[in-house]
């Protein structure tokens, strides 16, 4: 058991060293200037659509766009907006939040690319429901269901790592050291919860996520809001040594700017999933009537997620200067930080968004993985057991040390991007036409508006 745990912790490093970084980096770059930095030209439009209802009837599809928006936000907020940018500031020094955005703002037009894609070539399936995501545009658009396939079993297999046992251990824990309830307490909580809204399928996950998410990030965001307000005097320092180790790496031991750049692009990419080909699931469910629509509703995922909730907790650790304590463990450190001002009510707060994030990533992490176990087994019945089996693993998750899953999920979850990425960078000529023909629509909709 050990070698095999030894072999997966190489594997998780390669897979997730600099090589798959660069790539995922890369992609982004390429897509930004490919699509004429569509992240800044439409965001203002982006922002309008999410809340807009006007295209959600008479269109194909099984949830409202923003549904669709609030299950990929549930997925990807989760215990990496907490703890994931705690350890990149631990390892890297304030400086890796820098590149924590600027992997963010070139994420947004991967995540615009994966979603545009997704909603083009879904399907429906038997029951009458949308079906997309990598492993449909690799094998409709690339012409390479090999790579289809391959992206269906890593992602049926990490969804009970990532958006299941990890985050119900982290909720478990949470709940254990701060409120004093025992593991398998929450654990039937967890398990209940997830019953009830899992195996209700994407329509009752996209009802719930819509009415739950947006309060969880609401109430993070006050509370750091509140912390930067009564200390807006520390924020300034706080960016400008940001800004200014982004660039010197003087808070790593040995001035190691590598490393700056190497745990901010890293926790940036984990947290918002960018490339990792998951999100799109999501999308491909959301009514609406052109690709472009959704692609921008959806891009706007990557600005809620790590341009301000992960900023939240970056900021306020470093404006703490608890980042400097190494006895503060990275998963402590951000209750450290928000305690130092907030007080004892400030630990409390941050562990309430922890549960809240972490069990919101379960409920959408539940429709990746079903969608993709649905693409390699078509069969109703098969999908209803895989819903089960997830749901049953939520108490096991919360209840048991399961290093070895969580190992291999970690390495599963970065192979899923690998084919992901070679769909993004071979159909980028695709997401471009659908653009263009998209921006036409735009430009029809603001001459109908001045007439």
């Amino acid at each position: 058991m050990e070698k095999i745990t030894n072999f997966l912790n190489s594997a998780s490093n390669i897979i997730w060293g600099p090589p798959l970084l660069i790539l995922l980096i890369g992609t982004g770059i390429f897509l930004t200037f490919r699509l004429t930095f569509i992240q800044l030209r439409l965001l203002p439009y982006s922002l309008k659509q999410v809340f807009s209802r006007k295209h959600d009837k008479k269109v194909d599809g099984d949830i409202t766009q923003f549904q669709a928006l609030m299950t990929a936000m549930a997925a990807t907020v989760g215990v990496g907006n907490i703890v994931g940018v705690a350890s990149a500031v631990v390892a890297g020094g304030p400086g890796a939040i820098f590149w924590m955005w600027l992997a963010g703002f070139f994420g947004m037009a991967t995540k615009y690319s994966e979603a545009i894609l997704a909603v083009k070539y879904r399907v429906k399936d038997s029951n009458g429901l949308m079906a997309g995501g990598p492993m449909y545009y690799l094998e409709h658009g690339l012409k390479q269901k090999w790579l289809g396939v391959l992206f269906a079993i890593f992602g049926a297999l990490a969804a009970f790592g990532i958006g299941n046992g990890t985050q119900a251990k982290a909720v478990a824990d949470v709940m254990s050291n701060t409120f004093e309830v025992p593991h398998y307490i929450t654990g039937i909580a967890l398990l209940i919860f997830g019953a009830l809204v899992i195996l209700g399928g994407i329509k009752s996950i996209g009802r719930v996520t819509a009415f739950f998410v947006p309060i969880m990030a609401l109430f993070y965001f006050i509370a750091g809001a509140i912390v930067m307000f009564l200390n807006f005097e520390q924020v300034p320092a706080a960016f400008a040594l940001i800004f200014s180790d982004a660039f010197t790496g003087q808070a790593v031991a040995g001035g190691a700017i590598g490393a700056v750049i190497r745990f901010g692009v890293a926790r940036g990419l984990f947290s918002n999933e960018a490339g990792l080909g998951s999100a799109p699931i999501a999308a491909a469910a959301a009514k609406t009537d052109y690709p472009g629509r959704q692609a921008l509703v959806s891009m706007t995922q990557v600005l809620f997620d790590t341009l301000i909730i992960c900023s939240i907790t970056g900021v306020t650790i470093v404006m703490s200067d608890k980042w400097q304590d190494k006895s503060i463990d990275a998963g402590a450190l951000t209750a450290e930080a928000f305690g130092s001002f907030l007080g004892g009510i400030g630990p409390i707060l941050v562990s309430i968004g922890l549960v809240f994030f972490a069990t919101s990533t379960i409920l959408g992490w539940s429709y990746y993985g079903e969608k993709c176990f649905q693409y390699l087994i078509p069969n109703r019945a098969a999908v209803l057991v895989y819903r089960v089996i997830f749901v049953a693993f939520i108490y096991v998750g919360a209840t048991a040390s399961l290093d070895l899953v969580w190992i291999l999920a970690d390495v599963l979850n970065g192979l899923m991007a690998i084919p992901n990425l070679i769909g993004l960078l071979g159909l980028s000529g695709i997401v471009l036409l659908e653009t263009k023909r998209f921006k036409k629509k735009i430009d029809e909709e603001r001459q109908e508006q001045h007439k």
